[in-house]
């Protein structure tokens, strides 16, 4: 049995350097993964490593994403935790840094448009000529 004594929450100024502290003691600990990750944690983890080894090789995002079945998404995702040092998923990321959907600014609800020419009745709805 592994014994695992973490520093108490109340020595540090914020729960952040408390969370970095017990990651550091955590790391220090012999069968890390064994005992805290799964199977499926794990798997991520060494994908995570796989694909930052082949951006370091100059792969480009089809040769890795064709040798461990990740969608480019993924793969830009962990190009930019390089970047930042931070690994954030898509999620994680939010609407805050996603680009906006744009749409076109046709006629508001409720508001009648003023057609101009002659209309024509065609299988698709009306349509007004010139």
């Amino acid at each position: 049995m592994v014994k695992l004594a973490l520093p108490p929450i109340t020595r540090y100024s914020s729960r952040k350097e408390w969370e970095d502290a017990c990651w550091q003691k955590i790391l220090k600990l012999n069968k890390v993964s064994d005992l805290l990750l799964t199977s499926y944690e794990r798997h991520n983890l060494v994908m995570r490593a796989a694909v930052i080894d082949g951006i370091n090789l100059k792969k480009s995002y089809t040769q890795i994403a064709d040798e461990l079945w990740l969608s480019p998404q993924t793969i830009s995702s962990i190009k930019k935790a390089l970047k930042e040092n931070n690994y954030r998923s898509y999620r994680e990321r939010g609407k805050k840094e996603r680009k906006k959907k744009i749409y076109s600014s046709g006629p508001v609800l409720n508001q009648k448009r003023k057609y101009s020419g002659r209309s024509i009745p065609t299988k698709y709805g009306r349509v007004y000529l010139p």
